[in-house]
């Protein structure tokens, strides 16, 4: 959590299901946008993956994931809202060569989606002000792998917002053959289990600031919802309150993980 304010150092530490994770961060005491946690929020969700990782390797299994591999971005990837304004800025800032490509690419995608009538449905899920289930969802993200549409952001199978890319895009690590990835909605692709949802955490911690049902951004639509909320990034919150609902939250997956997997509970700790 980066800016021009005083600071106090923060000692973090996570129990999940595959390990403690323990990192530090200094927070700001001045206000900040919610984006200013994203930072923390994706060392975190790193150290937990290689855990994750580190334990399906220990039972034998073996990550199939290689770069070039992009068969899963043609999957409809949901957003958190601090993400959404995160790559609006990132985008924001590339060189004028590359956001006229990303546009064209953008551009292609909005009338794909338009001609197979899923754009406006994908508005809509990112404009909800209640929260869109599991089964109501389903049939969208259905229709929009049936489409086979490459991500807007994926140029020559290589992701060009590889360091801004959404947390279920980093989550997501097969253990099956890479090729059944072609073809999932036939093949029983088995994933690496995850221990910290990033995006469900940020999202949830995004509701608290704004007293709002959590909302999912559809990667799709989510440069024209960021742009549309654009003051809305602005909490009015110090970032010691920030980081402090956020590890709430985290807290609150993970005893949810915990008890989905087995008797032990979770704890967090913050030791400024």
């Amino acid at each position: 959590m980066n800016g021009s304010f005083t600071t106090e150092h923060c000692e973090v530490g996570l129990e999940t299901p595959a390990g403690r994770i323990t990192t530090s961060v200094e927070i700001p005491t001045g206000f900040v946008p919610v984006t200013a946690i994203l930072p923390l929020a994706r060392q975190l969700a790193a150290h937990s993956q290689q855990l994750d990782v580190d334990q399906v390797r220990q039972g034998g299994g073996t990550i199939s994931c290689r770069q070039g591999c992009a068969a899963c971005c043609r999957m409809l990837v949901p957003m958190s809202p601090p993400e959404a304004f995160a790559l609006r800025t990132y985008v924001s800032e590339l060189p004028e060569e590359r956001r006229q490509a990303l546009q064209v690419r953008l551009d292609r995608t909005i009338d794909a989606l338009n001609a197979a009538g899923l754009y406006e449905p994908l508005e809509a899920v990112a404009e909800t002000d209640r929260v869109v289930s599991d089964p109501e969802l389903e049939p969208l993200n259905q229709a929009y792998y049936a489409l086979r549409l490459p991500c807007p952001f994926l140029e020559s199978e290589q992701c060009t917002i590889y360091e801004a890319r959404p947390a279920a895009c980093r989550e997501l690590l097969v253990t099956t053959p890479s090729e059944w990835c072609s073809n999932m909605a036939e093949n029983p692709v088995a994933s690496v289990p995850v221990s910290i949802r990033m995006s469900t955490a940020l999202g949830l911690l995004w509701s608290t600031i704004r007293q709002e049902a959590p909302r999912l951004i559809p990667l799709p639509v989510s440069l024209q919802w960021a742009e549309r909320h654009l003051s809305a990034q602005t909490t009015g919150d110090r970032g010691t309150a920030i980081l402090e609902s956020f590890l709430d939250r985290l807290w609150r997956l993970l005893s949810q993980e915990f008890r989905a997997r087995g008797p032990t509970p979770p704890h967090c700790d913050d030791n400024p």
